[in-house]
């Protein structure tokens, strides 16, 4: 038997979410089951009981896994079997890691393992808005220590009405749709897409979004006590030495400022860092007793806090950052397109010690991605990948794997420049981003990068789309706060925020934005916003600088494409019996084919090839094949056979007329073969066809000029009649 703790949340509507405790997965420190409609989502967690030796961070790891039984679906592949994570389950693990990282105590580095799985799912409710709520309530029912609840939500706006976790029937039409995870006090990520909208627009959706947040953190803390969960484990993981960190600050803290003030390039300034310690490292060695040892790890410790202190002191005190740029001065920017020549489109993007390599590739439909998740299937015809090797940071590591950054700082790329794809494009498109340099945002490059090389390639965006990426340095004794512009790798790792913005110079088009600090206030978002609106529109400068639209044509050896509709009815004798009619066509014409079956439309028929001729060969056959005949049109035929009374002439494909011996020519014709030959090529007009029968009947002279009427002569008149 089983002891279960329910509580429900009203979403309004006749919506409502239900949370279970007690009944699953009960040897989990905590678990629970969120359940909204007929979806359902499995949360436990699960903690070592100490930390082991010399963690000084929080080993946090979480799981979003979709189960397909959940959706009545075999999963693909040759084992039918779950495998390892999709994009799209890593992007909803980023989702909850980033609102929980946050909240764990600072001293806390215990192993903490978050496994959140989609057990039953309705096909229009969407199950990442409830993952971040399942996660945090298995941590509120749990004796694992944690300064939340949390809660996530989607928010989106449809018809000028913001919406919480729309259906994802809903979520299409909407020109706003993004992901909110806060406390009941603060927000602590933003993740999402726009259609170009304003600042205001956007600082409306989150507030909005934190409305419903406070409700569902309110109930998780009174379901926690409910559960008898309030009280979490103490833990003891970190040991100090108070005299060896007072030693470090003393000793340090005024070289590292100075370091810091003094040395605006990154690796010199970590180079000098590293001596300063290394230097204070031996000395202290040197000071203590024969056979005492130095505890370096926490020397590390100390060290780091002093370099976070003078940071961020130097920024707020002197208004000086580490680069001696300005708190809203963005780095200097140089572009370059068609860099690489054999691409179908190219671009170079540096913005100080950050850059971007990227280009775009374009193919047909059957390019385009496959995407076969549990809810969602279909095929995708703009994708971007982003790549970080170690040498970008000047790491002396081997190439790897995809990690979860690649997969998060792609999406975000992706989602910052897809609303801005032609409505008509017939492409598939593949951007690739590689990242040779990184200091500081090199996500934001990419958005930049992207813009420029589809440019380049002659895809006719709708708008140039730049991003931004900005910080936020705070000290809650003093009260004083600075926003920072395009910040630096150590400003994202030392600061309080990380908010980045893209959009074209009408709005937003993505976001994203992590926040290390409690009690941000609207006001500080909304001076960061226009901060980074100002900041967006000096990058979108530089880009147009460099490439002011989209090239007028494609590259010489980009291949072509071209689109013609042809009848429902009609797709079947273009393909042929076993595809034989296609392919023969394919082979003759050296082109690509695809033909899809469009509800409303008909055939949607794309041809694709290296050059124009190929393309209009390909595309004479199709339209040999799928024309109906027109009475008064003129067709190039072929004879294809020679009777008595005339010829036989094919006009289309296997549809052949008959041109009678009399609509040959304006002259008296003997004999047909006079004239014409087997397998000649002549053009002809349709000037008729047979109701009853579907005959069709040609002439050839009606395509010539009527000779003139000439008056034969006279004969002499005779008047006598007797001669």
């Amino acid at each position: 038997m089983y002891n279960s703790f329910v509580k429900t949340i009203d979403l309004g509507d006749g919506r409502k979410i239900e949370i279970e405790t007690g009944k699953l997965a009960k040897q989990a420190d905590g678990s629970v089951v969120v359940k909204m409609g007929n979806t359902m989502l499995l949360a436990a967690v699960t903690c070592a009981k100490e930390a082991k030796e010399d963690v000084d961070f929080m080993p946090l790891q979480v799981e979003y896994k979709e189960k397909y039984a959940a959706a009545g679906r075999f999963p693909g592949g040759f084992l039918k079997r779950e495998g390892r994570p999709g994009d799209y389950e890593i992007l909803v693990s980023r989702l909850i890691d980033r609102a929980l990282r946050p909240l764990f105590p600072d001293d806390f580095h215990a192993e903490v393992f978050v496994n959140v799985f989609l057990v039953s799912a309705d096909k229009e409710i969407m199950p990442d808005a409830l993952a971040g709520l399942a996660a945090s309530a298995a941590l509120a029912v749990s004796d694992i220590p944690f300064n939340g609840p949390i809660s996530e939500v989607r928010v989106a706006r449809i018809d000028g009405k913001l919406v919480i976790n729309p259906t994802f029937s809903e979520l299409a039409k909407a020109d706003i749709d993004i992901m909110v995870g806060a406390t009941y006090d603060n927000i602590m990520m933003v993740e999402g897409e726009m259609e170009e909208v304003s600042e205001a627009d956007m600082l409306e959706a989150i507030k909005f979004a934190h409305t419903e947040i406070k409700k569902h953190c309110k109930a998780l803390i009174e379901f926690s006590e409910e559960v008898g969960k309030s009280v979490k484990r103490e833990y003891s993981h970190e040991v100090h030495d108070e005299d060896l960190r007072k030693l470090v600050w003393d000793k340090l803290y005024d070289k590292v400022y100075q370091a810091v003030k003094e040395t605006p390039k990154k690796h010199e300034r970590h180079d000098k860092l590293d001596a300063i310690k290394t230097e204070f490292t031996e000395e202290y060695k040197a000071s203590l007793p024969e056979g005492a040892e130095a505890n370096e790890v926490l020397i590390s410790r100390y060290y780091h806090d002093v370099e976070k202190k003078a940071v961020r002191s130097l920024i707020l005190d002197e208004k000086i950052r580490i680069d001696g740029r300005k708190t809203n001065e963005i780095r200097p920017i140089w572009c370059e397109t068609d860099y690489l020549p054999a691409t179908h489109g190219s671009a170079v993007f540096t913005r100080g010690e950050t850059q971007s390599l990227t280009t775009v590739t374009l193919g047909t439909k059957l390019d385009e991605k496959m995407i076969d998740e549990v809810l969602v299937q279909g095929s995708d015809k703009f994708v971007l990948h982003y790549n970080f090797p170690p040498f970008s940071t000047g790491e002396a590591k081997p190439l790897r794997g995809l990690g979860r950054r690649e997969i998060g700082h792609g999406n975000l790329a992706h989602r910052a420049l897809k609303r801005m794809i032609p409505d008509d494009n017939s492409y598939a498109i593949r951007v690739v981003s590689d990242i040779l340099e990184s200091n500081g945002s090199s996500s934001m490059a990419t958005v930049c990068a992207g813009t420029l090389a589809l440019m380049d390639a002659g895809i006719k965006i709708k708008r140039p789309v730049s991003g931004i990426a900005m910080g936020l340095i705070t000290d809650k004794e003093t009260g004083k706060y600075a926003v920072l512009s395009d910040i630096l790798g150590d400003e994202d790792h030392l600061g309080d925020m990380d908010f980045k913005v893209t959009g074209t110079e009408k709005g937003i088009t993505a976001t994203q934005m992590d926040i290390k600090v409690d009690g941000l206030s609207y006001e500080t978002l909304a001076q960061a916003l226009e901060q980074a609106r100002a900041g967006r529109m000096h990058i979108l400068g530089k880009i147009l600088e460099t490439i002011a639209e989209p090239r007028e044509d494609y590259k010489p050896h980009v291949p072509r494409i071209e689109k013609i509709i042809i009848p429902k009815e009609m797709i079947g004798a273009l393909i042929g019996p076993g595809g034989k009619v296609i392919q023969d066509i394919q082979a003759k014409s050296g082109s690509t084919i695809v033909i899809e079956e469009v509800d409303g439309v008909g055939g949607v028929v794309d041809v694709f090839a290296s050059d124009k001729e190929s393309i209009n060969k390909a595309m004479r056959l199709i339209k040999g094949i799928v024309a109906v005949p027109e009475i008064g049109k003129v067709y190039e035929g072929v004879v294809k056979s020679i009777v008595t009374f005339g010829a036989f002439v094919e006009i289309l494909p296997n549809k052949d007329g008959l041109l009678h011996i009399s609509e040959i020519d304006w002259k008296r014709i003997e004999k047909t073969e006079d004239v014409l030959k087997v397998g000649q090529e002549i053009e002809v007009k349709l000037i008729d066809i047979d109701e009853k029968t579907g005959k069709l009947k040609l002439s050839r002279k009606a395509l010539l000029q009527k000779p003139e009427r000439t008056e034969a002569p006279q004969r002499p008149r005779n008047d006598n009649k007797n001669d």
